[in-house]
């Protein structure tokens, strides 16, 4: 089975809400609600995606000493095996911005039960919980 490593990050603002972005319509899990991140490209660190996913996906800048590993998710999808750590990360420079179609949605902790995330997402959120409260 295929090893798929893609990482994560909870943006937290400073009411101690996360951001969380809908995958759009016609991608992959369609609709659910998801960490902001992505995929590795070759010879890349956890980090360096994190950053340029950011930029990508929601036009902010982050700096790599603020990004703080919080917890992973370990799912085994029916054609691979998805591994996924998720940082935490609560300062970057600018506003975020959906800049790949998909919707963003500030969430209190506790609520993020409320939306539907892909299978690797959901299990990430006790740690949120504990981290950040209700």
């Amino acid at each position: 089975m295929r090893l798929l490593l893609v990482v994560a990050v909870s943006l937290v603002d400073a009411d101690n809400r996360v951001l969380i972005a809908q995958r759009p319509a016609d991608k992959a899990l369609g609709g659910l609600w998801e960490f902001p991140g992505g995929k590795l490209e070759p010879g890349e660190r956890p980090e360096q995606a994190l950053i340029r996913e950011l930029d990508e996906e929601l036009g902010i800048a982050v700096e790599e000493a603020c990004l703080a590993p919080l917890s992973f998710a370990s799912h085994a999808y029916p054609d691979m095996h998805l591994l996924m750590p998720l940082y935490i990360c609560r300062r970057w420079a600018g506003t975020p911005q959906p800049r790949e179609g998909q919707a963003l949605k500030w969430v209190r902790p506790r609520a993020l039960r409320d939306y539907p995330m892909p299978p690797a997402d959901a299990p990430l959120i006790p740690a949120l919980i504990d981290l950040l409260g209700p």
